[in-house]
């Protein structure tokens, strides 16, 4: 039998059919098109489930179970999408509407949580049973596999590492506290901060990097100036690892995991993040002197963790 897992993103919705050996083996897409009706939504939802299925070359009666991954917080028991603030949601009954669809088992589940269990299960994990995942996006998202479980809490809202305060009184978040790991260690805050470092060096081969328009600055321009040999681009990535290397840190101080892994869009710069972020996260950890150690490595299944992690909802 095969399982259908979906990522529900603010652009786009995915979904893919995931074989017994956790390989996406037929993909369906469809623009979320928000703002409109979660119902409508939904509906694009069974749609690229149908495009996967039929892209699969199988039928709905091979298919054993749906998942589905959306951002914001859900009660899992019921189905329900509490709030997505991105996606305009609050208390959608996902499904109850999905099951109008198919006459399936359909789960729903944070998108950062299936990553993680993506992850944990079919990707850099390799199956170990805790585990943490990192996703540096525009914001910063987390999922914390216990048991081999996700930890959901007693609400479903537990795990959202991006929002403790590494930095008291710090930059705003956007969550509307202050000094959040998701305000230092986000491409947003990254790009935030290669702005500032661009208008105070004018002599920086950042701005030969984006052409002279510091608009197009991006999660990557301070790592390409450290690789150019540029000073400014060089204290920026330090300063940046400076913070990502605290969180990470309280990550495995709470939860020691056996991996953690990092992705998303800084994540793609792999050992030119991760070396110096082990280094400081292993003088500072508090299981210094513990025989077992957490592994901290880059994710491997990239856009598709979120659909694989989905599909395994039912294990």
């Amino acid at each position: 039998m095969y399982r259908i897992g979906v990522d529900l993103g603010g652009t786009n919705i995915v979904a893919g059919v995931v074989d017994e050996f956790y390989k996406i083996v037929g993909k369906g897409k469809m623009p979320t098109a928000c703002p409109r009706p979660a119902v409508e939504i939904l509906a694009d939802v069974a749609k690229a489930v149908e495009m996967a299925i039929e892209d699969a070359g199988i039928t709905l009666a091979d298919v054993s179970s749906i998942g589905v991954g959306t951002p914001g917080s859900v009660e899992k028991h019921f189905g329900i999408i509490q709030y997505a603030n991105n996606l305009g949601f609050s208390n959608v009954p996902a499904r109850k509407i999905l099951q109008s669809h198919f006459d399936k088992p359909i789960y729903i589940e944070n998108d950062a949580n299936c990553a993680a269990l993506g992850e944990a299960k079919a990707g850099a994990g390799g199956g170990v049973n805790n585990f943490a995942a990192i996703t540096l996006g525009t914001g910063v998202g987390s999922g914390i596999i216990v048991d081999g479980k996700i930890l959901s809490g007693c609400n479903g809202a537990a795990g959202e590492m991006g929002h403790m305060v590494i930095c008291a009184d710090g930059e705003l978040c956007t969550c509307g506290r202050k000094g959040c790991w998701e305000a230092y260690s986000s491409a947003t805050a990254l790009i935030r901060e290669t702005k500032k470092s661009m208008l105070e060096n004018k002599d920086s081969k950042m701005w030969e990097i984006v052409g002279g328009d510091i608009d197009k600055a991006n999660g990557k321009t301070a790592f390409d100036a450290m690789r150019a040999g540029d000073e400014a681009g060089k204290k920026l990535v330090d300063w940046y690892v400076h913070y990502l290397s605290i969180g990470i840190t309280n990550v495995i101080n709470t939860f020691q995991p056996k991996m953690l892994c990092v992705g998303g869009g800084i994540g793609y710069e792999r050992e030119y993040l991760l070396e110096p972020v082990r280094k400081i996260v292993y003088q500072e950890r508090y299981s210094v002197y513990s025989e077992e150690q957490t592994t901290i490595c880059s994710a491997k299944l990239g856009n598709d963790a979120g659909v694989i992690g989905a599909a395994l909802l039912d294990e």
